[in-house]
């Protein structure tokens, strides 16, 4: 079974927010902690973590590895492309959106760069009638798991000329996702895909490299890494390893593990598992499938969340309503304690499965 790479975590209901690491992750950390207070511990073995990781998530993300990028965070890795733009650039985004995407172009307003926001679903007709420099959004809306129309944002995008920027961070894991399909995107892996806080992922096409800063640039980013450690003048790698951010070694030992039990579950697998375990839970409330697995509840005073709760139900509040999101450690029991808990909250039963 899916749920026996996890350790039990009845209730936990927020990968949204912090996916759990599979046993394997978990036992890989705790090892390499055990090494690192013995003194085992190796730079170069850290950076063999690293690179195994790059080449898995490639694999996922359906990228050769000369476009993947490794890092911290994602606002660090927008940066590298809102650095880059022209004073007095625009940029259109989405209404709502999560901060990562926007801020690092807001904090571009003192050269001019403005960035535009518009509703989801206007997205790509926007990006036609605006033409705006960059096009950056989230595949899948962090509030509430909506998604967005990725191939029409790309179309529209192409025609004008916009270089489209790609937050994944809420698809890939359980999405499978084609990275290919625009030009930049960044993806903070301590979500749905389970690896330690500290991981991330940057892609870019080969002919976007040429269009994105690089100031973040240090030892990690030469062309021979361990020959970049000291001086002036090394060369940048030739590929998007030239935005490599120095590893916080100890997360991608984690990270690594995490990718390799994603990658062996296959893409359908991932998909179906929390998708379908959500909308049995929509069935059961007597709401409309969406084929994903985050479903979100109208909660403007916090009661459905605190009952949730009470019940053992690991959820958070965001934008007035209660976020459930269903991951591969989740099983139907997990459905049943929502059901229970809603149903003592409403003061009338629901339907069983």
């Amino acid at each position: 079974m899916t749920t026996d790479a996890w350790a039990p975590a009845p209730g936990y209901l927020n990968a949204s927010t912090l996916g759990l690491p599979p046993r394997r992750a978990a036992e890989a950390l705790h090892a390499a902690v055990d090494d690192w207070q013995g003194g085992r511990a190796c730079a170069v073995g850290y950076g063999a973590e690293v690179e195994a990781a790059r080449e898995l998530y490639a694999g996922l993300a359906h990228v050769p590895t000369g476009w993947v990028s490794v890092g911290s965070q994602a606002s660090v890795m927008v940066a590298e492309v809102a650095a880059a733009l022209p004073d007095g650039a625009l940029v259109l985004g989405v209404q709502g959106e999560f901060t990562s995407v926007t801020g690092p172009f807001e904090a571009q307003a003192h050269r001019g760069v403005r960035i535009d926001v518009v509703p989801l679903d206007d997205l790509a007709a926007a990006v036609r009638a605006r033409r705006p420099a960059v096009v950056a959004f989230s595949l899948a809306q962090s509030a509430d798991g909506r998604l967005a129309d990725a191939d029409a944002v790309a179309e529209a995008a192409r025609r004008v000329g916009a270089l489209t920027v790609c937050d994944t961070t809420q698809a890939l894991g359980w999405l499978d996702v084609d990275a290919t399909r625009w030009d930049v995107t960044v993806c903070s892996a301590y979500k749905w895909l389970c690896a330690p806080r500290g991981s991330a992922f940057l892609t870019v096409r080969p002919e976007a490299v040429d269009r994105l800063a690089g100031h973040n640039r240090g030892w990690y980013a030469g062309a021979d890494v361990w020959a970049s450690v000291y001086g002036l003048g090394f060369p940048a790698a030739s590929d998007a390893r030239r935005f490599d951010v120095s590893p916080a070694w100890l997360a991608w030992v984690g990270a690594r593990r995490s990718l390799e039990v994603l990658t062996g579950l296959g893409a359908e697998h991932r998909r179906r598992h929390g998708s379908d375990l959500a909308d049995g839970l929509r069935e059961r409330l007597g709401l409309p499938p969406q084929d994903r697995p985050v479903l979100t509840l109208p909660d403007p005073d916090g009661a459905v969340l605190a009952a949730l709760q009470g019940a053992g139900c690991s959820a958070v509040a965001r934008a007035g309503r209660v976020r459930l999101a269903f991951h591969l450690w989740n099983d139907a029991a997990d459905v049943d304690r929502v059901v229970d808990a809603l149903a003592a909250h409403r003061g009338r039963p629901l339907a069983r499965a």
